[in-house]
C-alpha cells in the first residue's frame, strides 16, 4: 500500500477566489494610497508647484531686434481685443503698406508657441492698465491716456476691508499657510459645482452652483470669448492657463495670490455707467456709479475710525460691497435692482461682522448709510493745451490703423510723434492770449486793417510749424486758438486769397523752364522757325529770349521771366468761366502800374496775376492741341480736318478719359458725387445741369433738397424748381452741351455717370464703352452753324482743358484738391487751398524743388513688456523733384524781396541768432474775402453773402523751417471785419521771441532723450 505525504489540492473555485481577493487587496491598496496622494495634493499642490513651475519656466519669450513669424496674437477675450493684442497682425499689414517697417518684434519660444497653439494663454504680468501714450520728438510726454483709470499699483496697500470683502464673498481659501498651494482651484467648490452640473444635465431641479475661483474668473473675463463660459473647454483652459500664470515665478504661490487679489480689483467688469463707458475695475467703479474718489476712498478704509469720519467711511465701504456684489449681475444691480441692491449689502454687512471681518463700528456706520447713484463723470485725460496738434496725430494714428478714436486711447500703444511739446504750448498759450485786449494791445493787433478790441475774441488763429530734415519734412507745431474740432490747417477749403499768387507764379516759372529745356539747344535760325499760335505769350517770349541771348542758361532767363511787365489796368473784361469778369486791385494807386512780376508779387497787385494766369492758359490750350486746334477752327474747310478730329478725339478722349476714371474709381459713390459737385461752379444753371445729368430719375424733392444744400443762401420756390427741373431734364441736351452747361468736360460727366451704373468696371471697360461719346465731344465744335456760338464754346472747352492741366501742376506740388474752378479768379484764390498745402509748397521751394514727405508719427510701438510687443519705424518713401532747382531758387529770392521791400516787410530783420547774424525769412501774404455772389451785373459782383475772412501769411525761416500762419473768422460775423494779411504778420512778428531759441539752434530743434 503506498501513502502519499502531500495535502490535497484545494478545488479551482477556491484557488480562483483566492486570487481575486489578492488583486482586490492590492486595487485597494492603490486606491487608498491614490486617494492618500490626492488628498496630500489638494492640500499643498507639491507636484503641481514642481512640474508646473517646471514647464512654465519653458513658456518664455524674447524681443528680437528683427520680424520674426515665431508669435500667436490671441484671436479673442475683451482684455486683448481692448489692449490691441487681438489686432495686431491687421495693424502690422496696414502700417506695412504706409511706409512703416518692423524694426523690433517678440519670438515665442518653441514650447510657448505650442502652448499659445493648445488654446491657453500665454503666461505673463499682464497690465492692470494701459492706453494710449503720445511722445514728442524728444521722447517727453505730449499726451497720456490710461484705462482703467484707478488702479492698484503693485506698491499699493490695499485696505483690510476690501480684502476681506472680496474674499469672503469670492474666494474664502485663498489665503493658506501651504506655501505652494494652487490658489486656481477650491476642490469643494469645484466639486459640487461639476455635481450641480451634472445634475443640471439630467434634468434634475437643484440649485446651480459656481466653481469658479478669483484666478479663474480673471481668465475668463479678460481671455474668453466675450468673457464668458461657454463650454467645458473654456473652462479648461481658464484652468490650465491661470495654474500655470501663477506658477511662473516659482513654485511658491504667495506673491501671485496677492496678484490675484489686485488684478481683480482692478479688473472685475461692471457693466457701463452713462457718460462713461465700460467699467473695470472697483476704482472707476467708485468714480462712474457713485462719484467717489478712489484715492480718497482709501485713505478713509486705511484710516482709524472717528466720529468725524464714520458716516463717510460707512458711505464708501457700502459703496464698495455694492460693487462686489453688483458684479454677479451688474447690468441689473447698477441700472435696475438697487432696492435688491441694497437689502444685499445689508445682509452682507451683517455676515462680515459676524465673521470677524470687520468692525461693528464699520458695519452700523455702513447700515447706517444709503447708496445714492451718481451718473458717470467723462473721463478726463491728461494731456497739454495743444489740443490741435495731439488730435491730429490721434486721427492719423486711427486712421492708419482702421481704429475709432474710444479704441485708439485703450490700446496698449506708445506713439513717438515730430512734435516739439514745449513750443507747441508756447504757441498755444500764446495764440489763445490774442483774445485778451491787453495782450492784442502789446503786440499791436489794434488798429486799422487789423482789429477792434469788441472782435478780438471772434478771430481764431492756426499756426504750424515744419522743420526739414534729411528725407522728411517733421511737423514741430500744430495748433490753433480754438477747441472746437475743426481744422483750420488741414480739414478746411478756404480761399485764401493773394497766397494763390505764389504758386501761379511757380506754374509760370515752370513753364519757362519747360520751354528752355525744350528749345535751349536749338540753333537760332531753328528757333527762328518755330510756329507759335498768336496767343501764346509765353512760348513768344522765350524763343526770343534764346534768339537774343547767347548764353542760354536757364537762371539768368528764370531772372529776366520775373522782370516782364503786366498791366495792372482793371479797365478789361476777361472772358473766362464761361463768361466776362471784371477784377481789381487792392489799392487804386496800382491801376496805372505796369510793374513787372517780380514786383508784382512784392506789392501784391492783382491784375498782372490775372493777365498772367491767361497766358498760362494759352499756353497749355497750346501745348495740349500741338497748334492745330486754332488753325483748323479759322478754316472750316481744311481737307485734313475730318481725320485730325477722329485722331485727334480718339486721342483726346483717351486722355480724358483715363484722367476722370482715375479720379474717380478709388472713391465711394457718394464721394465721387461730392467730390464732383465741390469742383462746379456753385452757381444755378451750372449744378443743375450736372445735376439732372447724373441724376436723371431723382424726383424733384430730391432736386430741391440739392439745390437747397448747395445754395442755401437762396430760397427756392416750387415753380423755380419745377422750372429748373425740366429746363435741364436729361432729354434737353446732349453730352457736349449738358458740359458746356456745367462749365466742366464734357467726359467728366460721362465717366462719373458710368462709374456711378458700373462701380466694378475697369479702365479699358470705360474706354471701350467711351468710344462714341469721345468722337461726339470734339465733333460738335465743328458742326455748329453760327462761328460766333462755336467759338465761344470753343474758348471755354479749351480753358477747361487748360485748367486741368494746371491743376495737374499744383497737384504735383502739394495741392489738396481733386479738382480747380476753370477761371482765371484762380490766380486770386477762387479755386481755394488749405494751409498745410501751401506750406508744402514752401517746403518744395525750401529744399529746391525736392518734394519731401511730410511725417507727424516716426514711431509706433505696441505692447511693451508683454509676448506681443512689436515697434514699428516709419519709412517714408523717397522723395520726388517736381520742380527745377533753379525754379525754387528764383522763387525764394522773390519771397525773400516780399518781406524785404513788399508786404511782409513788417517782418523785415527781426530774426537774429545768438551771434546777431539775420536769419533768412521770406514769404506771401494773402487775404482772402469769402463770399457767395448772389447778384452778377455785366461780369461785377453786385450783391454778396459773407461766409468766412481769412488772412494767410505762408512763410519759410532759415534754410531748415517753414510753415503758415492763418487767422480766420467764420460765418456772417466776417462781414464786419476788414483785417488784412497785415494781422498775421503783426501775430507772427510777435511770436518771434518764441520760436527764436528753436529756429535758431544750429543742432537742430529736436534732439531724442532717453
Amino acid at each position: 500500500m503506498r501513502y502519499d505525504n502531500h495535502r490535497p489540492r484545494p478545488p479551482l473555485a477556491e484557488l480562483k477566489a483566492r486570487s481575486r481577493g489578492r488583486v482586490w487587496l492590492l486595487f485597494f491598496t492603490l486606491l487608498l494610497c491614490l486617494a492618500v496622494l490626492i488628498a496630500q495634493e489638494i492640500q499643498t499642490s507639491y507636484y503641481q508647484a514642481k512640474y508646473l513651475s517646471r514647464y512654465a519656466s519653458e513658456l518664455t519669450y524674447e524681443l528680437k531686434p528683427e520680424p520674426t513669424q515665431a508669435v500667436s496674437y490671441p484671436d479673442y477675450g475683451p482684455f486683448d481685443e481692448r489692449h490691441g493684442y487681438s489686432k495686431l497682425p491687421s495693424y502690422i499689414d496696414r502700417l506695412l503698406q504706409r511706409h512703416f517697417q518692423v524694426t523690433r518684434q517678440v519670438a515665442f519660444s518653441p514650447a510657448l508657441q505650442q502652448y499659445a497653439q493648445w488654446g491657453f494663454f500665454p503666461p505673463y504680468r499682464e497690465k492692470a492698465q494701459s492706453g494710449l501714450t503720445l511722445l514728442d520728438c524728444r521722447n517727453r510726454d505730449l499726451y497720456e491716456f490710461r484705462y482703467p483709470k484707478r488702479v492698484y499699483g503693485n506698491d499699493d496697500k490695499i485696505p483690510d476691508e476690501i480684502v476681506n470683502t472680496l474674499l469672503f464673498i469670492e474666494n474664502r481659501d485663498l489665503w493658506t499657510e501651504e506655501e505652494k498651494l494652487n490658489p486656481v482651484m477650491d476642490w469643494p467648490r469645484f466639486v459640487v459645482a461639476g455635481l450641480s452640473q451634472i445634475a443640471e444635465m439630467l434634468g434634475l431641479d437643484v440649485p446651480t452652483s459656481g466653481g469658479s475661483t478669483l484666478a479663474t474668473q480673471i481668465e475668463k473675463f479678460r481671455h474668453s470669448p466675450q468673457g464668458l463660459t461657454s463650454s467645458i473647454k473654456d473652462k479648461l483652459l481658464q484652468i490650465g492657463s491661470a495654474s500655470v500664470r501663477v506658477y511662473q515665478q516659482g513654485e511658491k504661490t504667495g506673491p501671485a495670490r496677492k496678484r490675484i487679489v489686485q488684478d481683480y480689483l482692478n479688473t472685475v467688469p461692471l457693466a457701463s455707467a452713462p457718460n462713461h463707458g465700460e467699467v473695470h475695475g472697483i476704482g472707476d467703479g467708485l468714480w462712474a456709479w457713485f462719484g467717489t474718489d478712489f484715492d480718497a476712498a482709501n485713505r478713509l478704509l486705511a484710516s482709524p475710525q472717528s466720529q468725524t469720519n464714520s458716516a463717510e467711511r460707512g458711505q464708501v465701504f457700502r459703496q464698495v460691497l455694492a460693487l462686489m456684489i453688483a458684479q454677479r449681475r451688474p447690468s441689473y444691480y447698477l441700472l435696475q435692482g438697487h432696492d435688491d441692491l441694497e437689502s444685499l449689502v445689508d445682509s452682507h454687512l451683517r455676515l462680515l461682522a459676524r465673521h470677524g471681518l470687520i468692525e461693528p463700528d464699520l458695519r452700523d456706520a455702513a447700515l447706517g448709510q444709503a447708496l445714492h447713484f451718481a451718473r458717470g463723470k467723462p473721463q478726463r485725460n491728461i494731456q497739454t493745451e495743444a489740443d490741435k496738434g495731439i488730435n491730429t496725430i490721434r486721427i492719423r494714428t486711427a486712421g492708419m490703423l482702421n481704429a475709432e478714436l474710444f479704441e485708439l486711447d485703450r490700446l496698449d500703444l506708445r506713439v513717438n510723434s515730430s512734435l516739439h511739446s514745449e513750443l507747441q504750448q508756447s504757441v498755444s498759450r500764446y495764440l489763445r492770449s490774442l483774445s485778451q485786449t491787453a495782450t492784442a494791445e502789446r503786440m499791436g493787433l489794434l488798429g486799422e486793417r487789423l482789429l477792434q478790441p469788441s472782435q478780438l475774441a471772434n478771430v481764431l488763429y492756426s499756426f504750424t510749424l515744419y522743420e526739414r530734415t534729411p528725407g522728411a519734412n517733421q511737423v514741430r507745431v500744430q495748433t490753433d486758438s480754438t477747441v472746437q474740432p475743426f481744422d483750420i490747417n488741414e480739414g478746411s477749403k478756404l480761399e485764401l486769397g493773394s497766397t494763390a499768387k505764389l504758386r501761379v507764379l511757380a506754374t509760370y516759372l515752370d513753364i519757362i523752364a519747360e520751354i528752355h529745356a525744350k528749345y535751349a539747344d536749338w540753333h537760332i535760325i531753328e528757333l527762328e522757325g518755330v510756329t507759335i499760335e498768336p496767343k501764346d505769350q509765353l512760348t513768344r517770349w522765350a524763343i526770343d529770349y534764346l534768339i537774343a541771348h547767347p548764353d542760354r542758361s536757364l537762371e539768368p532767363m528764370l531772372d529776366a521771366a520775373l522782370q516782364r511787365q503786366y498791366s495792372a489796368s482793371p479797365r478789361e473784361q476777361f472772358f473766362t468761366g464761361g463768361g466776362l469778369h471784371v477784377f481789381s486791385n487792392f489799392k487804386k494807386a496800382e491801376d496805372l502800374q505796369t510793374p513787372s512780376l517780380y514786383q508784382a508779387l512784392q506789392d501784391s497787385i492783382n491784375l498782372p496775376f490775372v493777365r498772367l494766369m491767361r497766358d498760362i492758359v494759352n499756353y497749355s490750350s497750346s501745348m495740349r492741341n500741338e497748334g492745330n486746334m486754332a488753325q483748323l477752327l479759322r478754316n472750316d474747310k481744311d481737307p485734313k480736318r475730318d481725320e485730325y478730329l477722329r485722331v485727334f478725339a480718339d486721342r483726346e478722349g483717351n486722355t480724358f478719359v483715363t484722367k476722370f476714371y482715375r479720379k474717380y474709381k478709388k472713391l465711394a459713390p457718394d464721394e465721387r458725387l461730392d467730390t464732383f459737385f465741390d469742383g462746379v461752379p456753385q452757381a444755378e444753371q451750372q449744378l443743375s445741369a450736372a445735376y439732372r445729368y447724373l441724376q436723371p430719375y431723382e424726383s424733384l424733392k430730391a432736386f430741391g433738397a440739392f439745390m437747397q444744400q448747395r445754395l442755401s443762401q437762396h430760397s427756392y420756390s416750387e415753380r423755380r424748381l419745377t422750372e429748373l427741373f425740366n429746363k435741364y431734364g436729361p432729354d434737353k441736351y446732349n453730352l457736349p452741351d449738358q458740359g458746356y452747361i456745367a462749365r466742366v468736360h464734357p467726359l467728366e460727366l460721362w465717366v462719373l455717370d458710368y462709374l456711378l451704373q458700373h462701380p466694378d468696371a475697369d479702365l479699358e471697360q470705360v474706354k471701350e464703352a467711351s468710344k462714341a461719346q469721345r468722337q461726339e465731344v470734339y465733333r460738335w465744335l465743328f458742326k455748329t452753324r453760327h462761328k460766333n456760338a462755336r467759338d465761344v464754346r470753343v474758348r471755354v472747352m479749351l480753358e477747361v482743358e487748360a485748367f486741368l492741366d494746371i491743376h495737374q501742376r499744383w497737384v504735383k506740388w502739394g495741392y489738396p484738391f481733386a479738382s480747380m474752378v476753370p477761371s482765371l479768379g484762380s490766380a486770386l484764390g477762387s479755386s481755394g487751398d488749405r494751409p498745410a498745402a501751401l506750406a508744402e509748397l514752401m517746403g518744395i521751394i525750401q529744399n529746391d524743388g525736392f518734394r519731401l514727405p511730410t511725417v507727424r508719427i516716426n514711431q509706433l510701438h505696441f505692447a511693451i513688456d508683454t509676448p506681443y510687443e512689436v515697434q514699428l519705424q516709419n519709412q517714408p518713401p523717397q522723395g520726388e523733384q517736381v520742380m527745377r532747382p533753379e525754379v525754387a531758387r528764383a522763387l525764394k529770392a522773390a519771397l525773400a524781396n516780399v518781406v524785404e521791400n513788399g508786404t511782409a516787410r513788417r517782418l523785415k530783420g527781426i530774426f537774429v541768432d545768438d551771434k546777431g547774424t539775420k536769419l533768412a525769412i521770406g514769404g506771401k501774404t494773402g487775404t482772402g474775402d469769402n463770399r457767395i455772389v448772389t447778384q452778377m451785373q455785366h461780369g461785377r459782383k453786385v450783391a454778396t453773402l459773407a461766409m468766412n475772412r481769412t488772412a494767410t501769411f505762408v512763410f519759410y525761416l532759415g534754410d531748415n523751417y517753414f510753415g503758415t500762419l492763418t487767422a480766420f473768422v467764420p460765418g456772417s460775423q466776417s462781414d464786419d471785419f476788414t483785417f488784412t494779411s497785415a494781422l498775421p504778420l503783426q501775430v507772427m512778428k510777435g511770436m518771434m521771441p518764441i520760436l527764436a531759441p528753436y529756429v535758431t539752434s544750429p543742432t537742430g530743434m529736436c534732439t531724442a532723450e532717453d
